[in-house]
């Protein structure tokens, strides 16, 4: 008797443990993108150390399928497979395969209808959510150029479908109008990709080498590993824009001093240093902070990029803020130096690891650059 009850438990333990496992994970969203380097290595692991098992040439199409942290992504070109720097990759193409049931629900969108209006994504690749909002789940995704009905408006989102029937909301920032009546606020469409040609930017990834800067209180990430990520993003960002671009470091055995960092901006005749940090507090702060030296020189800057973070990002702005540091005070560019949010915070550490959340602060710091020169 005793045997038969301990077997009925262990069955009704089974049973309660599989009745709260989903029946099947979500699946990875994959899509395609281009190399935009002229030769790209491939990677057997989602590192630096890893082997080179390939090389990718520029404009190569490839398959993406998994996202590590720190940017490194997931390919196959057909002939070879591995892992990439992901801002060497440019998604081309509009369309994300999703699960079955996020297929099935968005076949059932009504058509595109006369009455509604053309608009053109301006953005370099724009997110589709399932809501109005940034806190809503991604269910695709859009490239530069491309064409879609405006099926509603709600609080600076849009909702939008494609030609192939995808809807979903995205940022009415990231969009044009065309011939038609554009539903789109004209207060928050998006600049030309050009409004920085002639311009000089300077990115400074913050620490490297020997220096880690802050280092994650959860998952022990380190700052050089994420500045420098998020720089080679704003790089690619700033050129899409027509920008020259200097880099103060490339590689993470690089640590150049404060100094030299000033030094490449003064040589560069540069027209704005933009320093890439993150941050960390004893407390509970959360979010993104501005910092700028001189009222006259670099506040406007930093108020520019404040405004663009401060919008539509997925870690609140905690605003601007005077700094006495070496690179803004013996800089005489206009300079910013901009913490993308705190390690010390679990929620903010887990988060700026994802390329995509860096990718958007690039994104950002791209454009309010431009609103500042404009």
């Amino acid at each position: 008797m005793k045997k038969i009850g301990y077997l009925a438990i262990l069955i009704c333990v089974l049973f309660s443990i599989s009745s709260i496992i989903p029946a099947s994970a979500k699946a990875d969203e994959s899509y395609t993108a281009k190399v935009v380097i002229n030769l790209l290595n491939v990677r057997s692991e989602a590192s630096l150390k890893g082997n080179i098992v390939g090389a990718l040439k520029n404009g190569q199409l490839v398959s993406v399928s998994k996202e590590d942290d720190y940017g490194w992504l997931q390919i196959n070109s057909g002939k070879v497979s591995g892992w990439v720097a992901g801002y060497y990759l440019k998604k081309v193409d509009g369309t994300v395969q999703t699960s079955e049931a996020s297929k099935t629900q968005l076949k059932t969108e009504p058509k595109k209808t006369a009455k509604q209006t053309e608009a053109t994504v301006t953005a370099d690749s724009l997110r589709i959510r399932s809501g109005a909002g940034t806190k809503y789940e991604v269910v695709g995704g859009l490239a530069k150029g491309q064409q879609v009905a405006i099926m509603g408006s709600q609080s600076g989102w849009v909702k939008i479908q494609t030609s192939n029937g995808q809807a979903g909301w995205v940022s009415d920032r990231y969009i044009s109008g065309g011939s038609g009546n554009s539903v789109v606020s004209t207060s928050h469409s998006s600049k030309s990709s050009n409004g920085l040609h002639g311009k000089t930017i300077v990115v400074d990834p913050g620490h490297g080498g020997d220096d880690p800067g802050m280092i994650g209180t959860t998952q022990k990430t380190m700052e050089k590993d994420l500045t420098l990520s998020t720089s080679f993003y704003l790089e690619q960002e700033l050129r899409a824009r027509g920008a020259s671009v200097v880099m103060t470091r490339t590689k993470d055995k690089e640590k150049p001093s404060l100094g030299e960092r000033v030094q490449i901006s003064g040589s560069a005749h540069a027209d704005a240093f933009i320093s890439i940090h993150y941050n960390s507090s004893e407390t509970k702060a959360s979010g993104t902070l501005s910092f700028y030296y001189s009222e006259s020189k670099d506040r406007p800057l930093a108020r520019a990029i404040e405004s663009r973070l401060a919008d539509g990002m997925e870690l609140d702005s905690n605003g601007i803020s005077f700094g006495d540091y070496h690179v803004l005070r013996e800089n005489g560019t206009p300079s910013a130096l901009i913490e993308l949010g705190f390690l010390s915070n679990k929620k903010d550490e887990s988060l700026v690891r994802k390329s995509g959340y860096q990718q958007e602060a690039a994104a950002a710091i791209a454009k309010g650059i431009e609103d500042y020169f404009d």
